[in-house]
């Protein structure tokens, strides 16, 4: 496999005047000061950790401008959405407030994301935000999407080695949509492989959406394989929006992604999100259903007693803090606080739970 390297981009100072805004939302912020110290001085020494990895659908992380390649008018100042630069920073913010309150006494690792417009929100989220306190590197590469919404990384720089990195098109396959972000890291002294995913959504119906998904799952199976043709034991992580659910035949069949882990062979897949029950719980409800279409998949190795690090079905977890959610009037129950339901603002966080494990 040919391995396309993007270093990490360094830490840039935000003027003062473009942050005066956010310093006002930041004022108010539940992540004050004291709290991002007090996580600082509670990390562990990098040989006792656990590691933290974290996947979470932004729900359109736009900036302001218009991308004149792309279809993104709705999220500009004149647009549909009125969207400002006052609701683009609190935007920033609340994704930070997630991030860190995922990540609980300490940084996540690896925090992959998805529906993230350009390098420059990255930018703006990893700088402009109390995200600035930690050490994060970021991935991304614009992709094909008509929206344009791509797929990106963070990691902890302190925790997390960078060794390499590569996105793959379904262009090919006439299909204009996100690409599959690959990311190679060294966790201490072992080498990770992770995929991130965003697959064809089903807006246009389930049934006449899957050949597209399928297309992905085909693509994204033939890179696992090449990996496990170099080597057997590899220790890979596959996360991702796939708008399909654990046992629809585009993971269960095309990805050969098992549910159940009982034996778990090295060369072969397992979904961690599998284990949830859709009837009570999910990332993402629609019209009163909850699916989980948000997960994340391990090869064996990572599921066997033994190895450096390990992690178990049960440490797979959907985030459902109170503040995430908000009360369902049309359907009942509470549901994800999203940004905008439909167009009208609410400010919330995303239409998405974050999921997250952790490696031991």
């Amino acid at each position: 496999m040919n391995i396309f390297f993007i270093f990490p981009v360094s830490i840039k100072t935000v003027p003062m005047k473009k942050c005066m805004p956010l310093l006002i939302l930041l004022a108010g912020a539940v992540l004050c000061s004291g709290i991002m110290n007090h996580i600082r001085e509670n990390r562990t020494d990098n040989s006792e950790r656990n590691y933290r990895i974290v996947f979470y659908n932004t729900e359109n992380l736009f900036d302001i401008e218009d991308d004149s390649l792309t279809n993104d008018e709705e999220f500009t100042p004149g647009g549909a959405l009125h969207w400002t630069r006052k609701r683009y920073e609190k935007k920033l913010v609340n994704l930070a407030r997630v991030i860190v309150a995922v990540g609980g006494w300490q940084p996540p690792d690896i925090i992959s994301l998805c529906e993230v417009e350009n390098e420059a929100v990255l930018n703006d989220l990893c700088t402009g935000t109390p995200l600035s306190r930690f050490n994060y590197g970021y991935v991304h590469k614009n992709s094909d999407d008509i929206r344009g919404i791509d797929v990106a990384l963070l990691y902890n720089k302190e925790t997390v080695k960078y060794i390499g990195s590569n996105f793959f098109s379904l262009t090919r396959q006439g299909i204009l949509t996100r690409d599959i972000l690959y990311f190679k890291a060294l966790l201490k002294t072992d080498t990770c492989h992770f995929f991130v995913n965003h697959w064809p959504s089903r807006s246009a119906g389930q049934l006449e959406s899957e050949p597209a998904r399928i297309a992905a799952t085909t693509l994204l199976r033939a890179l696992v394989d090449s990996i496990f043709k170099g080597n057997l034991n590899s220790k890979i992580v596959i996360l991702g929006d796939f708008n399909d659910e654990p046992a629809d035949p585009s993971l269960l069949k095309t990805l050969r992604a098992h549910n159940g882990c009982e034996f778990p062979e090295p060369d072969q897949l397992y979904n961690m999100s599998s284990s949830q029950n859709t009837n009570k719980t999910g990332t993402i409800k629609y019209q009163g259903q909850w699916s989980v279409f948000d997960q994340i998949v391990v090869s064996g190795n990572l599921l066997r007693q033994g190895n450096e690090f390990i992690t178990h079905p049960d440490q797979f977890r959907i985030f459902n803090e109170d503040f995430l959610l908000t009360e369902d009037e049309q359907y009942n129950g509470r549901m994800p606080y999203r940004t905008y339901y439909g167009y009208r603002y609410q400010g919330g966080f995303s239409d998405h739970l974050p999921v997250y494990i952790d490696l031991k």
